[in-house]
């Protein structure tokens, strides 16, 4: 099969599109996998040795082979290329002169260094797409750090707004939001350059970062500060603008309870059979509840822990109001609405047998997108991307006996 043909065969509204992904970790692997599962011939190019980072990111392991690896790589093909050596490079330029888009996270200038910044890739093909994510992004006084997840989530403010309440240590968000987040708003990047490329026919750098990602999640406290001066705490699962709109605690465990506005309050009320709070003046409006936020949570509790979560989600269901469990990541994957959207797939991996992943978040009524193939082994698809470039068996064999490819 031809690379065209093989590119074709790629499921969703971006089959036809070619990314060079030379990204590690996270932020750029989520960039990339997201344009896999909506169709795109994604070719990871992994360094040697050792290849992604996330490899060694055990336990566990799956098959032997790492569990953090297979959930950020599925969709993908993969190459390991030796970017020291004049002909790895080589390779790698042949490759992205005849793709749409390049995914490189890597620290600022080390592109450039190996030939292959937006500038030389743009001389030969004006119409890539060059998506940049980093730490701090390409310009400002910190552009030359390198990105950590960790890091990001202090210095956005995400921090200081996460925890349980004021005066307790810092926590940061439990997932690495700041990674996950770059990842996306990468690719909604990468998807309206390829729109302004139709009309232009010119591809551009798309520039984002692990800091810009983090700064995102702080609309709401953001707003606040703006407005007051003051910088917003930490809330547990507390809402910093509505009430009641957090995790309660029943006789089994908690319940999340959305019942921010004033329709819903009074239908909360009558569902808990707790309908003389309506009247009382701590609790008449938002406004009030807001500023007796403690006291409310100590009400509404003293109902709650009578009884077990089930009993009031069926009673606040029942009355209209916005209510849900607090599940574990385990219970996530077994929970019926998990699997009416195909958020848990099934995956047939080379080596490791059959694994699970997670499923494609945005699904389309014509071009369907799909998680259908499992993480690569390291170097797998060397041959069958070669081979596209028009390198026959003895010229590949050649180039892993210099070590330029691996296996």
């Amino acid at each position: 099969m031809s690379g065209k043909a093989k590119n074709q065969a790629r499921k969703g509204p971006l089959s036809g599109l070619r990314v060079i992904e030379m990204a590690h970790i996270m932020a750029g692997p989520v960039c990339g996998m997201m344009l896999a599962d909506m169709g795109a011939d994604v070719i990871k190019v992994e360094k040697v040795p050792g290849g992604d980072d996330t490899r060694r990111m055990v336990p566990p392991k799956q098959g032997g082979e790492s569990a953090a690896y297979m959930m950020m790589n599925r969709n993908k093909r993969a190459i390991a290329v030796d970017l020291k050596q004049p002909e790895g490079v080589t390779l790698l330029r042949r490759l992205i002169d005849g793709a749409d888009i390049v995914i490189e996270n890597y620290r600022k200038g080390t592109m450039e260094k190996l030939g292959l910044g937006y500038d030389t890739l743009a001389a030969t093909n004006p119409g890539i797409i060059y998506c940049s994510l980093s730490g701090f992004g390409r310009s400002g006084p910190f552009a030359d750090k390198g990105g950590f997840d960790l890091i990001a989530q202090g210095m956005s403010g995400l921090m200081s707004i996460t925890g349980e309440g004021q005066g307790r240590p810092p926590v940061k968000v439990g997932a690495p939001v700041s990674d996950i987040t770059a990842g996306i708003l990468a690719a909604m990047g990468v998807l309206a350059a390829l729109a302004e490329r139709g009309r232009s026919g010119k591809g551009q750098i798309v520039d984002t970062s692990l800091f810009e990602a983090g700064i995102t999640h702080t609309y709401w406290q953001s707003a606040i500060c703006f407005a007051t001066g003051q910088s917003p705490g930490p809330m547990g699962s507390a809402h910093p603008l509505n009430a009641p709109y957090q995790a309660l605690r029943t006789a089994d465990g908690y319940i999340n309870v959305g019942a921010a506005n004033q329709a819903n309050w009074e239908r909360l009320l009558k569902a808990i059979d707790a309908e003389p709070l309506s009247s009382d003046p701590r609790f008449l409006d938002n406004a009030s509840r807001m500023a007796n936020l403690n006291t409310l949570v100590e009400e509404l509790e003293s109902v709650f822990v009578q009884h077990p979560t089930n009993y009031w989600m069926e009673r606040l269901n029942s009355a209209g109001v916005p209510a849900g469990p607090v599940l574990s990541v385990g219970e996530m994957h077994t929970h019926p609405q998990t699997i009416a959207r195909d958020m848990v797939v099934e995956l047939r991996h080379p080596s490791a047998g059959s694994v699970r992943s997670l499923g494609l978040p945005v699904k389309f009524s014509r071009t369907p997108g799909a998680v259908d193939s499992a993480a690569p082994l390291y170097g797998q698809h060397n041959a069958e991307v070669l081979k596209e470039l028009g390198l026959d068996d003895r010229a590949i064999a050649e180039l892993a006996g210099k070590g330029v490819l691996a296996s």
